[in-house]
């Protein structure tokens, strides 16, 4: 009943805004009462909405209401104080779901401020005071409030564990060190937390010493990336504005050559002109002639026949007729050729260039490498997909499934001559270029011969083993063929002993200079593996023999 009171009364004389007893108390309009300093200080947050309110009831008020004070309940409010009553504890001073409550506590149980492990009680500030007061209590050990006191009784004999033993490592009591732990290593608790303290000590230097080198490692990757980012950002201005003085000349090369073909077509256009000119001239001459001849021939009278035909003055030979010739037009083949010449030369520069840039790259350190992929699916990540170069194809080849599938056929196809075009063998070539990392596969069939191939484009496309692959220092070359592989590298032969597969996979890491060859079945097994330095761009390829098959495979990288 008297626990009741208390708790009335607390509720009585409790500000509803601090949940400690008044002070100063005023009342509102609404009857409600707070202390002066918690309302006003309510009022003056709510002037910004421009409205007022009644923290208890919610009753608001358009201007500010008048607060009165309340002599009486001051009064009563510090009578009470004379008696001891406190104010209840605020919502925020009770144990949640997730707080350690004071066990010693009852009804609605307050926040544990320390755990003793001595008494394996967690105590809130009230329960805790004769720890701090009564000397028994104060050589107990107090820690943070912990829910884990039961854990330091032991099992079997309901004993506070305040030994460890280091043979099993595990904590014990003191009657587990005289009977099952009589003769192992044990120590206090307390000893063995000093020496796991210091190793735990030396630990973390550890940690915290790669945690300052690792912070480092990073500023400078932040710095080199910064570099970088500017470094590429110069060399594209450059590049650009190289490129830009570049076009500008070309197009003032070709502003000039236009007007030498020009020029020359009128000097020509002229001289043939002038010369026709005169031809008709003649012809107008000789059909006068013509004309006075016949008159002459018409003539009926004899003697003035003779009288005219003898006064007729020799005909002149031509002096055009003869010398005309019909000039083939190399002026403007040469011309046509001194381009293509040109254009020739800027190409072996621009090819040379992105040789050297592909060097350059290759030569930069990778600071943190990826592994090489394992399985399938690590391989299918960086999956490529082939399309083949129809004007790169052998005539005797027919592509087909969107350019991907090459079929060997009897028959020439009519295909269009093309520089690109592979005349000495059966092969084609990919579109599409290959840097970084790529994976592709390829599925052989019939009993000809296969060459899965990778090249530099600027190998050969005729003549003798220049144009075919495996057979030169620009191409790698495995060939799939009755029942095993071989592969071929500038004519060197290298047996691979493998049961043949329908499916080849191939693996191309151009920075690392790394190619490598797989039989694509329910595994995937190395057939052979290149390790090299490529200095250009790669192409895929394939030579196909007579009634045999080869088909780029679509393959999808979420496998």
């Amino acid at each position: 009943m008297a626990q009741q009171e208390n708790q009335l009364a607390r509720e009585r004389f409790c500000c509803p805004i601090c949940l400690d007893l008044l002070k100063d108390p005023v009342t509102t309009g609404c009857g409600h009462s707070y202390c002066r300093s918690c309302i006003n200080t309510h009022w003056d947050n709510g002037e910004e909405r421009g409205s007022y309110s009644c923290p208890k009831c919610r009753q608001t008020f358009t201007l500010r209401p008048v607060l009165k004070i309340s002599t009486m309940l001051a009064d009563l409010v510090e009578e009470l104080k004379k008696i001891g009553l406190k104010a209840a504890p605020a919502d925020h001073c009770y144990a949640g779901p997730e707080d350690v409550a004071c066990d010693v506590c009852t009804g609605r149980k307050l926040k544990a401020l320390k755990s003793c492990l001595d008494c394996l009680v967690s105590y809130c500030d009230k329960h805790l005071q004769p720890h701090f007061q009564l000397a028994p209590y104060k050589k107990h050990k107090l820690v943070e409030p912990s829910e884990k006191l039961q854990e330091n009784i032991c099992s079997h004999h309901d004993e506070v564990m305040k030994m460890f033993c280091r043979t099993d490592q595990q904590c014990i009591c003191f009657l587990c060190s005289v009977e099952e732990h009589k003769d192992h290593d044990t120590v206090s608790a307390a000893a063995e937390r000093t020496e796991r303290q210091r190793e735990l000590g030396l630990r973390r230097q550890t940690i915290q010493q790669r945690v300052q080198d690792t912070e480092k490692n990073v500023k400078l990757l932040q710095q080199e990336e910064e570099a970088i980012n500017g470094s590429a950002d110069k060399a594209v201005e450059d590049s650009e504005e190289i490129f830009t003085e570049l076009i500008r000349l070309q197009e003032k090369r070709s502003s000039d050559v236009k007007q030498q073909i020009r020029s020359l077509q009128e000097t020509e256009v002229s001289r043939v002109r002038e010369l026709q000119e005169r031809l008709e001239q003649e012809i107008t001459e000789l059909k006068r002639k013509d004309h006075e001849l016949k008159q002459i021939s018409d003539t009926e009278d004899h003697n003035q026949f003779l009288h005219n035909y003898l006064s007729l003055s020799p005909l002149s030979e031509s002096t055009h007729s003869s010398s005309i010739r019909i000039r083939p037009l190399r002026n403007f083949e040469d011309m046509t050729a001194a381009v293509a010449q040109v254009r020739g030369r800027l190409q072996d520069i621009l090819s040379e260039t992105e040789t050297k840039s592909l060097q350059i790259v290759s030569r930069v350190d990778v600071l943190l490498p990826q592994p090489e992929p394992e399985t399938r699916a690590d391989f299918l990540r960086y999956s490529k997909e082939i399309t083949l170069d129809l004007n790169t194809a052998h005539k005797r080849l027919l592509l087909s499934e969107g350019n991907r599938k090459v079929t060997f056929m009897c028959e020439k196809q009519s295909y269009s001559d093309h520089p690109d075009r592979f005349t000495g063998t059966t092969q084609v070539l990919s579109r599409e270029s290959l840097t970084g990392r790529c994976y592709w596969e390829v599925e052989v069939g019939g009993g000809g011969g296969v060459y899965v191939a990778v090249t530099y484009k600027n190998i050969s496309r005729a003549g003798g083993s220049e144009c075919i692959f495996g057979f030169n220092y620009k191409s790698w070359s495995l060939s799939c063929f009755g029942n095993g592989y071989i592969f071929y590298y500038n004519s060197i032969r290298t047996l691979v002993s493998c049961p043949l597969s329908s499916r080849v996979g191939v693996y191309l890491d151009h920075s690392a200079g790394v190619l490598s060859f797989y039989s694509v079945s329910d595994t995937m097994t190395l057939l052979h593996r290149v390790q090299t330095t490529f200095t250009q761009p790669l192409y895929a390829g394939v030579r196909v023999g007579y009634g045999s098959t080869a088909e780029f495979c679509k393959l999808d990288s979420s496998h």
